[in-house]
């Protein structure tokens, strides 16, 4: 079996060859004489089946399992050639031609994509000046007040007047769909702040203007995504009767506060919250800082200095990905005028080329990067991530991880989480912070 192999560059590859009828013949014989010894054929002992009954029986299905078998085999006898391992793969390669011919041969053509070999050289000296991130005294007391709120009771105001928005209410409710009560719509002395945005769209301000002790009809429509598809898209009527108008009490900053802040250190005192707020703040800063603006400068600095191919089968990965978050923002018109015309599909996926290469070279200079910095991030990092994000959204934690397991996006998240510490242990380098 001759084959061509033309090395595109260090990262694509394309091999042609012919599959002679006789190899195929071969693969024939050698699957169907190993299925004999499997299969199982009313009239016949288990492995004593004739090879000739299994032919006839099954040929179809193990001509094509022949046909697979010898493609494995020139996919084989490439890697061997180009002295390539499994370890070397971006993905599996892609089958461009598969031409029968009359007489039985097979042309075949084959597209094999390798990882790239990321040279770094000096890569730390690339990296962008870091600037210290000051905290002031304002922002300080803004959060100061911002917890202070957060951890205020509510109180009852005692003046009558009806609700207004940013108020705190006490209200029953109970939801109906067609004037039949809705699992999970039913709830008594429920606490709501107005204008939280906590519940459906129209709710709440159509609790405004509501006096204590008053029932009301509320009518809303559950939103087309909503979770439970026997309420989506639904219009809903919620009789609700309001039991109380609270506000947060005021809430005095000192010691005895901060005590019920950092619960964990007995001696806390006004002046330790006060600095810890600060820390907090200026790591919140500089994380920003390093997300938002030194990283997106220091890999457009490695993407346009380091030179090296990527697999083409990943940028095409990438336009896809590209074309459908444009698609989204689309109108209809204008995804009907793609529709009807592939061709500016084709011109487009050729104009977002670039942005689409760069873009994988940035991934595969991170890994790299990961890897010359000994960073790693465990399975179970990611799980844990993925459950506190889930509790902090009020999701249920092993559901999301499912769907993020069924949905392919673990291994993003994983890379996601590579880069971002890779980036913090390069740049906390570069400012000098151990």
């Amino acid at each position: 079996m001759k084959l061509n192999i033309n090395k595109i560059d260090s990262a694509n590859i394309v091999v042609t060859s012919t599959i002679s009828k006789d190899n195929i013949d071969k693969a024939f014989d050698k699957i169907s004489l190993q299925a004999s010894k499997s299969m199982d054929i009313s009239g016949f002992r288990k492995g004593k089946v004739p090879v000739s009954v299994v032919k006839k029986m099954h040929s179809k299905k193990l001509l094509e399992d022949a046909k697979n078998d010898c493609l494995r085999d020139v996919f084989d006898k490439c890697l061997k050639e180009l002295k390539v391992s499994n370890n070397n793969l971006a993905g599996e390669p892609s089958v461009s031609k598969f031409d029968e011919k009359d007489d039985g041969i097979i042309d075949i053509e084959l597209k094999i994509y390798l990882k790239p070999n990321v040279s770094l050289g000096n890569y730390k000296e690339l990296l962008p000046k870091v600037n210290s991130k000051k905290v002031s005294a304002k922002d300080i007391n803004d959060r100061l007040d911002a917890m202070a709120l957060q951890n205020a009771p509510l109180e009852t105001i005692k003046t009558k007047r009806e609700v207004k928005n940013k108020d705190y209410v006490l209200i029953d409710f109970e939801g109906f769909l067609n004037n039949v009560s809705f699992d999970g719509g039913k709830a008594n002395n429920h606490s709501l702040e107005i204008g939280s945005g906590s519940f459906i769209t129209g709710f709440e301000d159509q609790v405004i203007g509501m006096k204590k002790g008053e029932q009301k009809d509320i009518k809303v429509t559950f939103p087309a995504n909503y979770n439970s598809k026997e309420l989506a898209s639904k219009d809903v009527i919620f009789k609700v009767k309001l039991n109380d108008i609270q506000k947060k009490s005021k809430v005095v900053l000192d010691d005895d506060f901060a005590k019920t802040i950092l619960t964990q250190d007995k001696d806390a005192s006004l002046d330790t919250l006060k600095d810890k707020i600060k820390e907090d703040i200026k790591l919140q800063k500089l994380n920003e800082y390093y997300s938002k603006e030194l990283k997106p400068l220091y890999l457009d600095t490695l993407v346009k200095k380091l030179d090296f191919a990527v697999p083409q089968s990943i940028v095409e990965q990438e336009i896809n990905i590209i074309l459908n978050k444009k698609a989204s923002s689309y109108s209809k018109d204008e995804l009907d005028k793609f529709k009807q015309n592939p061709s500016e599909i084709e011109k487009l996926k050729k104009e977002l080329n670039p942005e689409a290469i760069n873009s994988v070279k940035a991934t595969f200079i991170v890994d790299a990067l990961a890897k010359s910095e000994d960073i790693n991030v465990s399975d179970e990092e990611v799980s844990q991530v993925i459950f506190y994000e889930a509790m902090q959204t009020g999701q249920d934690p092993k559901e999301a991880l499912k769907n993020y397991k069924e949905k392919g996006y673990l291994s993003a998240i994983k890379m996601s989480m590579i880069e971002e510490k890779v980036m913090k242990k390069l740049l906390d380098e570069k400012q000098g912070k151990k």
